[in-house]
Formats: C-alpha cells, structure tokens, sequence
C-alpha cells in the first residue's frame, strides 16, 4: 500500500496545477480565522460575530466542518484532473504494462483519497482547536471535546465526495466533462428531476425518503447548517414568535447511506477499469 502511495504523490508532485490547487485548498481553511474580523460597527446595527459564540467550544467544531465542508471542490479538482490525466498522458497504460494491475491503479488512486481526507480533517481539527482556544469562552475538558463527531462526518462526507469525484473520472475520462456531469448531477438530476419527479409520482414521505439517499444530498445530511445557532438568528426568531426546530446531530445511518455509496462507486469504478480496453 506504501508503494501505491509512493506512486500517487510522485505523479501529484510533477503536476503543478494540482500542488496550487492543494495550496489553495488549505489556504482557504486558514482563512476561517478571518471570521472573527467581521464587524458591523454602525449605530444602531452593532454586529460582532465573535460575540455571537462562533468560536465557543464546542459550537466551533460544527460551523469549521461545515464551512470546510464547501472547499472540497479544490481536491475534487485534483483528483478527477489526475484519474483523466492518467488516460490522456496514457500513464495508466505504463503502469499496467510495469505491472500495476487494475485493481491496485484504483487501489492506489482510493488510498489517495483516504489519504486527502485525512490530512484535511486533521487540519480543520487544529486550526478549530487554536481558534477555539484564542476565543472560546469555555475551556472546560468536557466541553472542549465534546461533539467530536462532527469531525467523523466530515471525513466521511470527503470520502464520499471524493470517491464519487474518482468515479466520474474514470467514467468519463475528461476531467474537464467529468466536473461538468458532477455539477449537473446535483444541479439537474437530483436538485429537479428525482425532486420533482418523486413529488409527482409519490407521498411527501416518500419523496423525501428518496433525497435521502441520494449520493450528493446524503453527504450534506451529514452535517447541518450550523448558522441558526448564531445568537443573533435565535433572538430574531424570537422577536419573530418563531421556534427553529433544527435536528444538528450526526446520525449513524446517514453515515451509512455515504459509506454504501463509496462502496458503490468503488465496484463500479472497478467493473469499468475491468471492462475497458486501456
């Protein structure tokens, strides 16, 4: 499994695009530190969104996950650009004739993504965890490390997404095309044609039922927006006479639901390697 690693990074390092992608990436997460510069300092809007606990612990674990959650598309870049390059540069060709089998080229390209996932959870935990300790306003042990799961559904959730992008890849073999069926997968077919079409042939409960599982909407299941916790949403729904009923817990099966989809994008990645003259 070392071998296959050594394998990936060598070909991630002779790619410039990707290493500024992955610079990108973990810049960006860096940047969730600049939260805490927002302010609205104009009479009588007086807005500061440290004030509203953004960084408490451990509140702080939930909004980093979340917001992380949304630059995953760097990597989904990386990935689907290296499974298409290895058609287009011919390199998957090499690697079975040097005796790779196909089984270990996707073993090889998996592990990167477990790899990736990795690598990005722990990021998100350290620099959630320096934020937290600068400007929480608990530092109690048991708070501290409380609500950890949220860092099990985000790596579930790049698992998941990342494997479905490494799918697509080896689907469509154009990393340009590939990106293209991603964004109208969740635009188009699971945003309006299963919505709508499940509306239209079943109950509300069943419709629903069937977004559930569906691979991109059951990754966002995963983690809920955080921001109807902000003090400031709570008091407007106050004032409003409104109650925000919001269920923010991480739920074995939706954990389940994404980790039957890895397995599925797996076998399929695979019967199509297995299948198609390289």
């Amino acid at each position: 499994m070392i071998r296959l690693l050594q394998i990936e990074f060598i070909k991630l390092w002779n790619s410039k695009a990707s290493k500024v992608l992955i610079f990108s990436y973990f810049i960006l997460i860096l940047s969730l530190a600049l939260i805490s510069m927002i302010r609205i300092d104009n009479p009588p809007i007086v807005f500061n969104i440290a004030d509203q606990g953004v960084f408490d612990f451990p509140y702080i674990w939930h909004l980093n996950t979340y917001i992380a959650s949304w630059f995953k598309l760097f990597f989904a870049i990386v990935i689907v650009s290296m499974t298409a390059n290895e058609y287009s540069n011919k390199t998957i060709k090499q690697n079975l004739i040097d005796g790779l089998s196909k089984k270990e080229f996707l073993l090889s390209k998996f592990l990167m993504v477990i790899t990736f996932s990795i690598i990005s959870t722990v990021f998100v935990f350290l620099v959630s965890l320096v934020l937290g300790m600068l400007y929480s306003n608990y530092d109690e042990f048991s708070i501290v490390f409380s609500n950890l799961e949220y860092f099990l559904a985000y790596f579930v959730k790049l698992v998941g997404f990342f494997s479905f992008c490494l799918f697509l890849g080896i689907l469509v073999k154009r990393s340009a095309f590939a990106l293209g069926f991603l964004i109208l997968w969740w635009a188009i077919f699971e945003n309006v044609i299963f919505r709508f079409g499940s509306w239209k042939l079943f109950s509300k409960e069943v419709s629903d039922t069937i977004m559930h599982v569906l691979p991109l909407s059951s990754m966002s299941n995963l983690i809920i927006e955080p921001f109807s916790k902000f003090k400031a949403v709570k008091s407007i729904s106050n004032q409003l006479g409104t109650e925000l009923t919001v269920d923010y817990a991480v739920h074995w099966y939706n954990v389940l639901i994404v980790l039957a989809w890895v397995g599925i994008f797996m076998f399929l990645s695979y019967t199509i390697l297995k299948k198609r003259d390289l």
